[in-house]
């Protein structure tokens, strides 16, 4: 089966619960408005995304040998993902998370890391792993063994099969530099929020972030700025920004994870640049309004209709 995009990486279930004002002390109970279990993480999140705008997707990770790799498996087919490469690793758990949605949309999460750090692709499974033409590495900073040289050797030998690379991480920290630098020659598209980028570079604007990155190799830095929209750059110097949509939020959980899929769907279907970056945040704004990563978005044809009729926010 030919796939438009293979999405290698962190795959997590997530248990979300909104409005949480305060965790009840002692053994007390308080009342909530909705709960919900979605596939999420920097490759699960984004792969459901993908699938939902309508591209053939491969998945690519792991899950444990426990109930919640049944639910992530199970939800993963239901969008019609094929998961011939997700691995079900005996003796550990699915990575999960709870998070606790405030009312602002802030989720500060509790995450138990569990089979993504096993995760590796053997080198007998390269050819299917990248046999689409978009390749999609998301999640380096929470998989252990896939972290480093074996992401370097990845990417590298998506780009010896000329496909199109692009990448996102998750927690970026003091040492995530020296993590991902040796990636930066093979990664086409660099897609973390400015916040990380500004983490990890230690530059204090968008420009120099994106400066720093251009000229360790990277090819493309798309960085999603939040309430103020996004902020292309290229080695040749283009920088192009757009500004954000008007929304009312509701929960940003796996609004980066969004901004990915519909960034590579635009890849997909070849839009030009300004088109690319508007429907990339017409997806992540879906997002935003629901709860979970996979909430807003339901088809193609309604995030394009989104992106075309919301407003955005004043310059």
């Amino acid at each position: 089966m030919a796939h438009d995009v293979s999405v290698v990486g962190l795959y997590i279930l997530d248990v979300l619960g909104r409005p949480v004002d305060a965790i009840p002390e002692g053994g007390n109970v308080e009342f909530i408005d909705e709960i919900r279990l979605t596939v999420a993480g920097t490759a699960g999140g984004t792969v459901v995304d993908l699938a939902k705008l309508g591209l053939s997707c491969l998945a690519v990770g792991a899950v444990g040998d426990d109930e919640k790799a049944d639910f992530v498996l199970a939800t993963l087919q239901r969008f019609g993902v094929d998961t011939a490469q997700m691995q079900r690793l005996k003796g550990v758990a699915t990575s999960a998370t709870i998070l606790n949605i405030r009312r602002n949309g802030d989720r500060p999460a509790l995450h138990a890391r569990g089979a993504s750090d096993h995760f590796d692709v053997p080198a007998d499974h390269l050819d299917a792993v990248l046999a689409a033409p978009i390749v999609h590495l998301g999640g380096t900073g929470l998989l252990a063994k896939l972290d480093g040289e074996p992401s370097r050797k990845l990417l590298a030998a998506a780009k010896e099969r000329g496909r199109i690379t692009t990448f996102d991480l998750l927690g970026a920290n003091d040492g995530t530099l020296g993590l991902i630098e040796p990636l930066f020659p093979y990664i086409d598209y660099f897609m973390p929020s400015i916040e990380e980028a500004k983490q990890i570079s230690g530059a204090g604007d968008v420009e120099s972030a994106g400066r720093f990155f251009l000229d360790r190799g990277v090819k493309h830095c798309v960085f999603t700025l939040g309430e103020d929209g996004v902020c292309f750059m290229d080695a040749s110097g283009s920088v192009v920004r757009e500004r954000a949509f008007e929304i009312q939020v509701v929960d940003t959980t796996g609004c980066g994870d969004a901004f990915d899929a519909g960034y590579i769907t635009a890849l997909h279907h070849k839009m030009d640049l300004t088109t690319a970056l508007n429907f990339a945040q017409a997806s992540a704004a879906l997002v935003a309004t629901g709860l979970g990563s996979d909430a807003g978005i339901r088809s193609f044809e309604e995030t394009l209709a989104f992106m075309n009729s919301a407003p955005r926010k004043a310059a």
